[in-house]
């Protein structure tokens, strides 16, 4: 069962999300004192704690700010919203259930007064803000960050078996899926893996066709590109190119700072193993390099750069709302205001925090000199921001989280040769045929 879980969380965008913000429910705020007025937030994520300090010393208001690990959060969230008993002023949405929430009455229009936020529309990553958009073109959420995704990799280990470990050179390796392949071979007759597991291929698998689970008519759309996931995921496991370190495992974050002992699974890394081996890189988002790599590769930091992938992707990303319901709307707007278009504020978390911005008037003006230490110096910064020009929120839809878990969980039964891959595909048109009983599925 644990095995399972490498490929079947093909949905949990937000379980790297997870990692960032811990996994216990905390609160966070200063005590309400006097007549300060006093504003709530819910949210998956550590993110707005800073924030909600900077934003209670200029306003001299409280903020209480619950944390809820992400695999709760929509169920606990959900019920209060609906009742409006103790429900939030703010809450944030996550790109694994963002075009489920946008439809529901929860958050407030901000395309009306006194909000007009339409007008900033084009002050923003397109992708990112229409995300936040319903599909009667209301605007209800807002988010600060873009989260464009690439591929992070070893300088040392480039330089040694591809005689480069300059990212534009690197990057031509990889753009093509056989490309990525041919230096894996490489890496593996050098003594190294390209990924820790099979898991890293699914962001970039769909190549230059990306498409929506679900199309406007209702009907499941498995592309050939798609298809190509299990062949793929195959690949990588018969010949041998990854550590067997399933995500999130304790060996997917050990690999990050030097050899691991070679198919660790789920347990704890053995540190007197003599089968060992190093990764040489990781597919991860822009969150990714900072709430995941940085803090995990403390012996290998200054020896990591990042190039793209085969194909653009994104994975994650945090939007906010206020609740339609709230009797503080003009707080709790003043708030969004400043996390989503406050340039003096955005400018100092990005430099502070790396965080790769939506809000192009700030970005346009940091992104050239951006430097990463941690990157031996890349400008990640202006790289990510030519990603995500590439993005398009078209793919998304309400049904991504179930759906992709299913066809995760197809693709490592598959890889394990527990079905064929015929035997996979349909059983996975019966997993959402029986989930979404609406959508027309391929015959079989």
């Amino acid at each position: 069962m644990k095995k399972v879980l490498s490929l079947s969380m093909v949905s949990m965008l937000a379980l790297g999300v997870t990692t960032a913000c811990g996994d216990d429910e905390s609160a966070a705020g200063s005590e309400n004192s006097g007549d300060r007025e006093k504003l709530t937030i819910w949210s998956f994520t550590d993110e707005l704690e800073e924030p909600i300090e900077i934003f209670e010393e200029r306003h001299d208001v409280d903020i209480d700010l619950t944390i809820i690990p992400i695999e709760d959060y929509p169920t606990r969230l959900r019920p209060v919203l609906e009742n409006g008993t103790g429900a939030p002023d703010i809450f944030t949405g996550e790109l694994a259930f963002i075009k489920d929430w946008v439809e529901q009455d929860y958050w407030e229009d901000l395309s009306q007064e006194p909000y007009n936020a339409e007008e900033l529309a084009d002050d923003y990553i397109e992708y990112v803000f229409e995300m936040g958009r319903n599909s009667e073109g209301t605007l209800k959420a807002l988010s600060w960050q873009t989260t464009p995704g690439g591929i992070f990799y070893r300088r040392s280990i480039a330089e040694e078996v591809l005689g480069t470990d300059d990212p534009e050179a690197i990057g031509e390796r990889f753009s093509t899926m056989e490309g990525m392949f041919e230096v894996g071979e490489e890496l593996k007759s050098a003594g190294y893996r390209l990924f820790p597991d099979e898991g890293a291929v699914r962001w970039f698998s769909q190549g230059q066709n990306p498409q929506p689970w679900v199309n406007e008519n209702d009907e499941l759309v498995l592309t050939e590109e798609r298809k190509n996931h299990f062949d793929y995921a195959k690949e990588l496991r018969d010949k041998d190119m990854t550590a067997f370190a399933p995500e999130w495992s304790p060996a997917w974050f050990a690999a990050m700072d030097g050899k691991i002992n070679y198919n660790a699974g789920w347990d704890e890394v053995d540190e007197d193993a003599s089968n060992e081996v190093e990764v040489f890189s990781y597919a991860l988002p822009t969150w990714g390099l900072h709430s995941v790599l940085k803090i995990n590769a403390e012996e290998t930091a200054g020896d990591w750069a990042v190039t793209n992938a085969p194909t653009p992707y994104f994975w994650g990303g945090t939007w906010l709302g206020i609740y339609s319901g709230s009797d503080q709307k003009d707080l709790a707007w003043e708030f969004v205001k400043m996390m989503t278009h406050d340039e003096e504020f955005l400018t100092d978390w990005a430099l502070d925090t790396g965080d790769v911005l939506a809000y192009l008037p700030v970005t346009e003006e940091i992104k050239d000199e951006f430097q990463d230490e941690f990157l031996a110096g890349q400008n990640n910064y202006k790289f990510f921001l030519e990603e995500a020009e590439s993005i398009d929120p078209d793919t998304v839809t309400r049904y991504d989280q179930q759906i992709d878990a299913m066809f995760g969980s197809m693709v490592e039964d598959y890889v394990e040769g527990a079905k064929t891959k015929e035997e996979a595909i349909d059983e996975f048109y019966n997993l959402v045929r029986n989930a979404y009983p609406h959508i027309q599925v391929p015959n079989q």
